[in-house]
């Protein structure tokens, strides 16, 4: 009886399908200055902590950033805890080429893949969206903490759910 019933439980759950990809995309943390390519302010580096806290449990598969100092360096403090070093995506061939690198590096990685995603106020949303999540709004200039988690269905398909980490954005 006891092998009968281990039986079905191995046969169920190898019928069930796979994981999703689950997709964490946030804005890289407060930056020093407007310069072209600033540094991480005191309160980045404090934020850049705080997701490295927030993503602690998770068995991040991959880190991807783009070229940019800022949301490398938002992404150091998770990608030390996990033992990773981030992906820098490039931006040099526009931001539609930059969607669908992103994009694919997202596809080819397995079904069961968690992946952090660090972008720009600009390319959160339209990273949300080109993923498959059709509900991201706009992200204003002065919003740091918001935290979109994305369950990836298949055939552009995308499950969403936003939160905040951190010390909270003050938009005005």
């Amino acid at each position: 009886m006891k092998r009968l019933l281990l039986a079905a439980v191995l046969t169920l759950a190898t019928a069930l399908p796979a994981m999703a990809q689950t997709v964490v995309i946030v804005r890289h943390a407060e930056k020093v200055d407007s310069s072209a390519d600033p540094l991480l302010s005191d309160a980045g580096q404090v934020r850049a902590q705080a997701l490295a806290a927030q993503l602690a449990g998770d068995h991040l598969s991959a880190i991807l950033t783009s070229p940019l100092q800022r949301t490398i360096l938002t992404a150091a403090p998770t990608a030390d805890l996990h033992g990773m070093t981030s992906e820098a995506i490039p931006l040099s061939d526009g931001l539609q080429a930059h969607l669908a690198a992103i994009a694919a590096r997202v596809e080819a990685a397995p079904a069961d893949a968690v992946i952090l995603i660090v972008g720009h106020s600009n390319t959160v949303p339209l990273i949300a969206r080109t993923l498959g999540y059709a509900g991201a709004a706009d992200m204003p200039d002065c919003e740091y903490d918001r935290l979109t988690t994305l369950h990836l269905m298949g055939e552009g398909r995308a499950h969403g759910v936003v939160s905040r980490y951190g010390e909270a954005s003050t938009c005005a």
